[in-house]
């Protein structure tokens, strides 16, 4: 049918198919206010049927959704569907099936006053029965073809069983690892962000978002979720407009760009603003500068939320807030539904602007197909041929192998040979509850390969492999460590599984120690004390703040929550049958104090840049310096890079320069590098960072091979955020770096000069 997927689009990629989703045409270059058929429902509606059209809310009919959220304004099916054939409610969340999301369809389209369809969503972060690595693990990668691939292969799984609108990507830049939700988005970096951003929605849409298979993609938190102090979740963001315009805003843009029509208002405020009721943020620039022409949905109950904030009196204050600011769907709360008619009548809200949020929610739903085909997503013979398909479980293991990143490999102890006798130890070697990973909202657990199941798997009869968990993750298990350092003492090497368990990572797990709780670190130093080869395998939704055995061991790997195909995943590299690929999207502090701590930052007055400690800005139990840099991944070769070159000393104001240098594979192994381009601006108006990302090439080496690789540099690449708002370069000096990391590489220079 005209929703299907090829195998060779998912396991091929569309990562080089340039298209422009069918939802810019469609809505955000149209003018929805010219629209006959919505403007007829919206003279015809009630104002209680317009509070419907801008209310969502969890679905208790489709009973196979996540615990994710607290329960609130529940409601009994007869309730639900005597809203629905009021005309009272647009759509329903967290529920899949396409038997009873028809069933309710049915009740919308053929006994609502209006007919109008529902909407069905849902919070597919990185799969649906079928999971891919969390998106800071995929991040890793470095790859956004990737990215865009096993969004689609979401997509068609998601929309199988009857989900038409995702409340994803998460595209905040956190550079706070102490925060939980880290693990939804793509890091510290925003250039990277902007790039899996744009791969993301073009996944989750597909190239047609009326088609069975799209899923419209809901960029969040809009805004700066992740400058929240203290890495706290839900706190405030007190950060300067430059910094909101060049840090945080930018993968927003390039997603709203890539055709995302819809985007979630963030629970944090900004200077004291919260952002459902943030006016600048919602109208100002979303609407104003941009030109954005979708609808904004709260995040759960954040517009009643204002209240606590201290920014509402009450409901209907919240309400008159978050509405004239410009979130058009209340999400959980009930507050529109219930105060906006009375609003309305008093004056207090605008019929106006009640129009125009029921319009932007309306085109959406058009622009989507749901008036031709209310039914679309809604395929029983679809959800059971697109769910667990062989090439999205193949896709999985792909993309959890190419988000594995090596840190330390001493003496070559990776990849380990498929013969002698290997302990593996740690909580989820065996444990598959918890191997979908956080925000996995409808996985099928049982198809969730192990990392024991894994190894087996490669291993088969060729080597022993003795197991156990030698602890939980946060408390210790009776017997469990000497049990540990048994099978350690009989074995040739010891792989350790150690980190987070899905619950300690994700929305409200903020930590104030990013460290390997303390009853691993316990099992880690008693098997480290036999003196047998350690492979720490860290199971992750953050950087961690690595100490004792853990740091001290010779090889280690970040291996994320890597979903469906974890074991698999990682028994592929631990074997050596794949390279690793993996980068750090975000940095590893040498301590859990560093935090914030992130590679692009300001160089300040008193720099650290030689060994002495005095009066530096630096720790005095530390250096300003990080365990593993942002960028950072090791192969299982050696990698050389020449020293950076540039086309020329002078770049012209309106010209460009190519950025050069020669990468040569000087191991006796294949290798995968990922070269990347740094730029710093070494005077300008504003202090600038000490480097920025402006570019990665992905090279495939053979042992012995150099390969030369390319960067164009041009104006735009070189300019920031000024006070004015306005983003522009300034004439001057400028160093780049061709590097393996953000820390790497030997820099060179050039000039940009004025223009006339």
């Amino acid at each position: 049918m005209a929703g299907s997927v090829s195998r060779r689009d998912l396991l091929k990629g569309a990562s080089a198919v340039a298209f422009v989703s069918a939802a810019l045409p469609a809505l955000a270059k149209a003018a929805p206010a010219t629209d006959p058929l919505i403007e007829r429902l919206i003279a015809r509606m009630s104002v209680q049927q317009k509070a419907g059209q801008l209310s969502i809310y969890s679905d208790p009919a489709r009973t196979d959704g996540p615990g994710v959220n607290p329960g609130l304004v529940a409601q009994s099916m007869d309730e639900l569907k005597a809203r629905i054939a009021r005309g009272e409610m647009v759509g329903l969340f967290n529920g899949i099936g396409t038997l009873a999301g028809r069933e309710l369809q049915k009740v919308a389209v053929e006994q609502s006053p209006h007919k109008i369809p529902l909407i069905f969503a849902g919070d597919v972060i990185h799969g649906m029965k079928t999971t891919f690595p969390v998106p800071l693990g995929e991040t890793a990668s470095f790859d956004p073809g990737l990215a865009e691939r096993t969004a689609r292969a979401a997509a068609v799984e998601a929309s199988a069983r009857g989900i038409q609108w995702t409340f994803a990507p998460m595209v905040d830049v956190a550079r706070d690892q102490r925060w939980g939700r880290v693990v939804e988005g793509s890091g510290e970096d925003t250039w990277l962000g902007v790039q899996f951003a744009r791969a993301r929605v073009r996944g989750f849409q597909g190239p047609d978002i009326r088609r069975d298979d799209s899923m419209i993609a809901c960029p969040k938190h809009f805004a700066a979720y992740g400058a929240v102090q203290g890495g706290m979740d839900y706190n405030t963001a007190d950060i300067p407009d430059t910094t909101l315009r060049e840090v945080h805003l930018p993968p927003f843009k390039a997603a709203f760009d890539a055709g995302a029509i819809t985007t979630m208002s963030s629970f944090n405020d900004i200077a004291g603003v919260p952002s459902t009721g943030n006016h600048y943020l919602l109208t100002d620039i979303l609407r104003g500068e941009w030109g954005f022409k979708g609808l904004v949905v709260s995040d759960y109950t954040s517009e009643e939320e204002l209240i606590l904030h201290g920014y509402a009196a009450d409901g209907p204050d919240a309400v008159v807030k978050a509405l004239t600011a410009g979130c058009d769907i209340s999400m959980q709360s009930g507050l529109y539904w219930k105060h906006l008619p009375d609003l309305v009548a008093s004056g207090r809200v605008p019929l106006a602007a009640v129009d125009a949020a029921v319009r932007r929610v309306l085109s959406v739903k058009k622009a989507i197909g749901l008036f031709d085909n209310p039914y679309r997503s809604l395929d029983p013979a679809r959800e059971q041929r697109d769910v667990r398909r062989p090439d999205a479980i193949a896709l999985a293991r792909e993309a959890g192998r190419k988000s594995v990143v090596l840190l330390k490999n001493e003496g070559g102890l990776l990849p380990l040979a498929k013969r002698g006798s290997i302990a593996l130890i740690g909580p989820a070697v065996s444990q598959k509850g918890d191997y979908p990973g956080p925000w996995a909202s409808f996985p099928d657990i049982d198809s969730c390969v192990t990392v024991e199941e894994g190894f087996r798997a490669a291993l088969g009869d060729k080597a022993k492999l003795s197991v156990t968990r030698g602890s939980d993750y946060e408390a210790p298990i009776d017997g469990e460590i000497e049990h540990a350092v048994r099978l350690a003492k009989d074995a040739d090497v010891v792989v350790l599984l150690l980190g987070e368990s899905a619950s300690m990572s994700g929305e409200a797990q903020a930590r104030v120690d990013i460290g390997i709780p303390a009853p691993q670190l316990a099992l880690a130093e008693a098997v480290a004390a036999t003196g047998k080869p350690i492979v720490v395998l860290l199971r992750h939704g953050r950087a961690l703040a690595l100490t004792g055995a853990v740091r001290n061991a010779p090889a280690i790997m970040a291996t994320w929550f890597l979903g469906s195909e974890t074991g698999n995943s990682i028994a592929d590299l631990v074997f050596g049958d794949y390279v690793p690929q993996g980068r750090l999207p975000v940095s590893f502090p040498q301590a859990s104090g560093q935090e914030p701590f992130y590679y692009d930052h300001r160089r300040t007055g008193r720099p650290q840049l030689t060994e002495d400690p005095n009066y530096k800005a630096r720790y005095r139990e530390v250096t300003d310096e990080p365990l593993y840099p942002f960028g950072h991944g090791l192969t299982y070769s050696s990698v050389s890079y020449s020293p950076t070159r540039v086309s020329a000393a002078a770049m012209p104001w309106d010209g460009s320069v190519t950025v050069t240098a020669t990468v040569t594979n000087t191991g006796k192994r294949r290798a995968h590098e990922v070269a990347q381009l740094y730029v710093n601006d070494k005077v300008a108006s504003l202090t600038q960072p000490v480097r920025a990302l402006k570019g990665i090439r992905h090279l495939d080496l053979d042992p012995g091979q150099s390969v030369t690789v390319s960067f164009t540099l041009t104006r735009d690449d070189l300019g920031f955020v000024h006070p004015d708002k306005r983003r522009y370069a300034e004439p001057g000096a400028f160093d780049v770096w061709v590097a393996p990391s953000a820390v790497g590489g030997t820099a060179a220079g050039f000039v940009l000069r004025p223009g006339r």
